[in-house]
């Protein structure tokens, strides 16, 4: 499921200890409520076999599995009663807000042109935002910076995306509100896209230095553009607020492919990260065995 698809919607490996999908199976089944070691994100429509279609349905269904976070990437484009509906169910359940897009463009040079129509849309969308968040109670947002300018040499793209996130951290920092830069990969996704690895956004971030500007580190992205996961997270943890979790091959639930999640989750723990991990990635399964096959694998991959 690409990135696409979610905003639609609404929206290495380490074969001596890594869960496979059927030893998932075979090693646990979620009965009640799970005591999770981090707080792990569904998104809406991932459990509407077992929870129904009903957003609320979900969120109460999310929380009864022990899930302490949400992730909805399309929350933005959501009426404005919805916003506020789901605001106060996650504040009745006990539930933190994960990340919505703010602003997001796979087809134009945004952030890396420097052109003024641009600009003025990005930090509209920015301003536009600032409501949102205060509405859902959220404190990140994704940032994805457009496309290449292939009209320009890389020093001017990267000032020129350096000086818009300066304009669009005034913005969030007097809101306390968190741009996260999320990096996407070349290979599989998003081959025109200016993010796409992790050195690259700490540089940014380093140079933009606000607290509004950090990064999202997408798991499953960061697999296939540069691997090295674990010694990446280290060498970028001062900048890195947010995870988001997906196997690769396939971006599905952990233990569906070749990312050693037990060992990366509990590597992610032992650091002392209390944010979000936002499950951003499709079911391997159709039906209520999918959804439950999900919950299975958090589980049993939160066992470390």
């Amino acid at each position: 499921m690409n990135r696409r698809d979610f905003l639609a919607t609404g929206l290495a490996a380490g074969a001596a200890v890594a869960v496979s999908s059927t030893d998932t199976q075979a090693e646990t089944k979620s009965s009640g409520k799970h005591q999770f070691k981090l707080n792990y994100a569904p998104h809406f429509g991932m459990f509407r076999n077992l929870a129904g279609e009903d957003l609320i349905d979900q969120l109460k269904f999310m929380a009864d599995q022990g899930f302490t976070a949400l992730e909805d990437n399309g929350m933005k484009n959501r009426p404005t009663d919805v916003q506020e509906k789901i605001a106060r169910e996650m504040e009745r359940l006990g539930m933190t807000m994960g990340v919505f897009v703010a602003t997001a463009d796979f087809q134009n040079p945004t952030f890396a042109s420097g052109r003024q129509d641009y600009r003025d849309k990005v930090l509209a969308d920015i301003k536009a935002s600032l409501e949102v968040a205060k509405r859902v109670n959220a404190k990140w947002c994704t940032v994805v910076p457009g496309t290449f300018d292939h009209r320009q040499p890389m020093g001017y793209q990267t000032a020129n995306v350096i000086e818009l996130l300066k304009r669009c951290s005034e913005i969030c920092e007097p809101a306390g509100l968190v741009m996260v830069l999320e990096p996407l990969n070349h290979w599989t996704n998003h081959p025109e896209l200016f993010l796409h690895k992790i050195p690259q956004a700490y540089m940014i971030c380093k140079s933009v230095a606000s607290p509004s500007c950090k990064i999202l580190f997408d798991i499953y992205h960061q697999q296939i553009t540069e691997g090295n996961l674990i010694p990446n997270i280290d060498k970028a943890w001062d900048e890195i607020p947010y995870f988001q979790i997906g196997d690769n091959p396939g971006r599905k639930e952990p233990g569906t492919g070749e990312i050693n999640y037990r060992n990366i989750f509990k590597h992610i723990y032992e650091k002392g990260f209390k944010g979000v991990m936002g499950m951003e990635h499709g079911n391997s399964r159709p039906g209520k065995e999918g959804d439950q096959a999900v919950i299975d694998a958090y589980v049993a991959h939160d066992q470390f």
